[in-house]
Formats: structure tokens, C-alpha cells, sequence
């Protein structure tokens, strides 16, 4: 039987005979993006019980992934492992040894590909189109023109060259019960019915909503809803914004302690509302079923929007990623508080009187 044979029976035969695929989930960077694709892990467990799943992923998302209870195994690699022949080999090595036989590259550019093509699977599926970035579109041998735009729709469109359609979306994100208790207690300290969590950090600057609009809105929160708001941060320049908001608040928010990205998430899970720019923690918030608003300018919700729930954006900052990467918060200024507000009375189910 030539290659070409043995390629085409493989393509013949139904997955569900096989007794066990091993599958690879290749979703290198961004956290966000890493959360976003947790469902593909979850779907693949759900059809397909007795598989063999890793997850290749760079180190900066990789606690988005380590010990999700849908993987077998989590690769773990180091930012820049595809810029030199080593790092290649290193992987490839690595990859190997796990025998892969269907990888999935859920990122669509050159280094997901890559690994897909290095793990040694024979079936290796990725995007067609617009979504397939740089050289994936050469290293994948089959490819799908995903018809969602979301992230995680269309990530979830891949496995329908795996005979999955319409799969059920859940995410399962990986938090430990010492996270989940400390998370609990800190919640516990604050003597209020409801806790708001606001997030104003975000990677890019045209992600950033203004201090004075979260502060305001952490106020409403108080006066209309009896809401305490957290402020979250992670970075140096976060927490300077963040103790901003809360010296603006009149009382109504303080400052979060310092937080791990697992600690961040249980905290989250614990909070009754979760406000942010789309950036990581936001995508966080969904994952654990906390309601969520996302605030959006320099990127489209439609993409990477939290996902089934609330999004905003009244202007977009449109052009290449890299000019978006470098612009303004012109585009997040556009966002009022009224608009948030309006966003959280709706939640709320409460009607807004307004004079005649």
C-alpha cells in the first residue's frame, strides 16, 4: 500500500471505529485565545472517552490548560522555541514521543502548524481562508473554511472534519480547590450581598477604558444595585490605575490583593459581575459562569467577544493589527458610563424611569 493509499483508507473509515485517537490540540499564546479553545479539549473528551489528548501550548497560557480534566497532557514550550534549530528539534523530540496521529491547529498561523507538522500526526487539520496564517495553510493537509467568526465557534468548526457537528460548549476550566477556598474566604471579608469585579488592564493601550468611567460606574453599582466592586490588577501600571479607580470610587470599590492567573479565576467565579476590556481575565469570567460585560474599541467582539454574553462597542479602531496594537483608547472613549449603566439595568431586569 503507498502513502497515498493508506492516507486515503484512513480518510474512508469512520473515527468512531478507532479504540483510541491520540489527538493534539496545538493553541500556542494568549491567554484569552487559550481559554476561548478550551471547548475543542472538552468536545474531543465528550465524543471521543478513551482518546489520548495533549495540548501544545507556550508558557504564558499555560495555566489556562494544565491540569484541565479533558487532557492527557499538556506541552509545554517556551516563547521563540521555533527561531532556532535546537528549539525545533527539542520539540519535535518531545512531540514524538506522545505518538500523535491527528493534530489540530486551532491558532491558524506558522508555529501552531509547525507543531502540528513536528508532533508527527498524519492528519493534520487546520483552517482554509482568511484564517490561515502565514504557512499553516502548507503544513496542515486538511483544511476547513470555518463559517462562525468567533474564536471559539470556529475553532469548534475544525472538528467537523472529525464527523463533530453542533457540539455542546463548555469549558472547564482548570482551578484547584486551595485557589477555589482562598477565593471563598477573600469573598467572605466583604460584607456586602453582591460583588462587582472591574478589570481595567489590558495588553494593548486601545484596550484601555478611562479610570474616572469605572470609578463611576462602581458607584451606580453601590447606589442602584448595592454592589461592592474589587479591582483587579496584575501588572505595575495596572495597580497604579486600579488604586486610581478606587481613590475616585468614594468607597464603593477597593483594591484587590495580588493574584496568580488561578487565583484571579477563582476569585472571579466567586463575584456577581465582571466588567473589562478584552483581555484575558475577561474570557476567564465566562469561563466560570460569572456574568460578564466586555468592553471593546481596537478589537471586534464578534471575534473574540465574551462569548453568549454582554459586549460593547460603539466605535472600532480599524487598520492592521500592529496600528491597533499601537493606538489610542480613542476608540474605548466612545464607551460612556451611561452606556454601561444601561447595560447593567438590563441584567438587572429593572426598568430606568426617565421624566417625560
Amino acid at each position: 500500500m503507498t502513502p497515498r493509499d493508506w492516507y486515503d483508507a484512513l480518510m474512508a473509515n469512520p473515527l468512531s471505529d478507532l479504540v483510541a485517537p491520540r489527538f493534539l490540540i496545538s493553541r500556542m499564546s494568549a491567554i484569552g485565545d487559550a481559554i476561548l479553545t478550551l471547548p475543542v479539549a472538552c468536545c474531543l473528551r465528550d465524543y471521543f472517552p478513551d482518546a489520548y489528548i495533549g495540548w501544545v501550548v507556550e508558557s504564558k497560557a499555560a495555566p489556562m490548560v494544565r491540569g484541565h480534566q479533558a487532557l492527557d497532557a499538556v506541552i509545554e514550550l517556551q516563547r521563540g522555541w521555533f527561531t532556532s534549530p535546537r528549539g525545533v528539534s527539542e520539540t519535535r523530540a518531545t512531540l514524538r514521543d506522545h505518538q500523535f496521529e491527528i493534530a489540530i491547529d486551532c491558532q491558524g498561523n506558522t508555529k501552531s502548524a509547525l507543531a502540528g507538522k513536528l508532533s508527527g500526526a498524519s492528519r493534520r487539520i487546520g483552517f482554509s481562508g482568511k484564517h490561515a496564517g502565514e504557512l499553516s495553510r502548507f503544513l496542515n493537509n486538511e483544511r476547513i473554511t470555518p463559517v462562525f467568526h468567533h474564536i471559539t465557534d470556529r475553532s469548534l468548526e475544525l472538528l467537523t472534519a472529525l464527523g463533530i457537528h453542533h457540539p455542546q460548549v463548555r469549558w472547564a476550566l482548570p482551578l484547584d480547590e486551595a485557589d477555589r477556598k482562598w477565593a471563598q474566604g477573600f469573598r467572605n471579608s466583604i460584607r456586602t450581598s453582591r460583588v462587582a469585579i472591574l478589570n481595567p488592564g489590558g495588553t494593548w493601550p486601545s484596550k484601555l477604558w478611562e479610570a474616572d468611567r469605572f470609578a463611576s460606574t462602581a458607584r451606580y453599582l453601590a447606589d442602584r444595585y448595592g454592589y461592592h466592586s474589587l479591582v483587579v490588577w496584575g501588572s505595575f501600571d495596572e495597580r497604579l490605575m486600579a488604586e486610581e479607580i478606587v481613590s475616585l470610587s468614594q468607597g464603593t470599590a477597593t483594591l484587590a490583593p495580588n493574584t496568580s492567573l488561578t487565583t484571579l479565576a477563582a476569585l472571579i467565579e466567586t463575584s456577581d459581575l465582571f466588567i473589562s476590556g478584552d483581555t484575558g481575565p475577561l474570557h476567564m469570567s465566562v469561563a466560570v459562569g460569572t456574568p460578564t460585560i466586555g468592553l471593546y474599541g481596537a478589537t471586534r467582539p464578534g471575534d473574540s467577544g465574551p462569548y453568549e454574553q454582554s459586549a460593547l462597542q460603539l466605535q472600532y479602531e480599524a487598520g492592521s493589527r500592529r496600528h491597533r496594537r499601537q493606538a489610542s483608547n480613542r476608540a474605548m472613549r466612545a464607551i460612556g458610563v451611561e452606556h454601561v449603566c444601561a447595560v447593567i439595568d438590563d441584567m438587572h431586569q429593572l426598568p430606568v424611569v426617565r421624566a417625560a
